[in-house]
């Protein structure tokens, strides 16, 4: 069984894709950009501020499914310069604070509408 699932508490996707699809036990969340979606804009022009959304997007889309960044079991970062790297793993360590999910992070060349980063996630909902 496939669910589609959406929320206003994160962006609307802007393409043909869902914010988060759920199969069975498995929610796997198409990859957050850094946009508010109070504002419909970024949430910033730092790394740390864009970092930050990305992760509120990503549990807010959790929390409509009524669970939370725990049931996360693997991510993938995209980062459009490593460098950064340092300064999101602070932020990442802010919202997944123990048992930590499974994650890769890769350099791309670029992200959508500019974006410093964009992330993914896959979580195991267990009721």
């Amino acid at each position: 069984m496939k669910k589609i699932i959406s929320t206003n508490n994160a962006p609307a996707a802007i393409g043909p894709y869902s914010q988060a699809v759920l199969a069975g036990n498995m929610l796997f969340i198409s990859g957050q950009i850094p946009i508010d979606p109070k504002t419909g804009s970024f949430a910033g022009t730092t790394i740390e501020e864009q970092a930050e959304q990305v992760f509120k997007n990503i549990e807010a889309i959790l929390t409509s499914c009524g669970h939370d960044l725990t049931s996360v079991v693997k991510t993938t970062v995209f980062l459009n310069n490593m460098e950064n790297f340092a300064k999101v793993n602070e932020i990442y360590a802010n919202f997944f604070k123990s048992d930590c999910p499974a994650r890769s992070a890769v350099e791309v060349s670029a992200l959508p509408k500019g974006a410093l980063i964009e992330c993914e996630a896959i979580a195991y909902l267990n009721d």
